[in-house]
């Protein structure tokens, strides 16, 4: 696991940023930054992709692929 980049982890578990805006920034900074697709930045970040999906979507965000990020 990462633990470094993306968000604070306690005992290897991964913390998302409870507002959800900070959340997008932080997921679309690590994408634009270090991944090619949400699917590698969840594989290696070991985060919940379902949740931030979930999460993003309440907000009116979705993740489109052709621009690798959440509009």
């Amino acid at each position: 696991m990462v633990c470094n980049y993306f968000v604070l982890c306690y005992n290897r578990y991964m913390i998302l940023p409870a507002d959800n805006f900070i959340l997008l920034s932080a997921v679309n900074t690590a994408l634009r930054d270090r991944y090619s697709s949400f699917s590698e930045f969840c594989e290696e970040e070991e985060a919940d992709g379902e949740e931030i999906v979930r999460r993003l979507a309440a907000s009116g965000y979705e993740y489109d692929p052709s621009v690798n990020a959440f509009r």
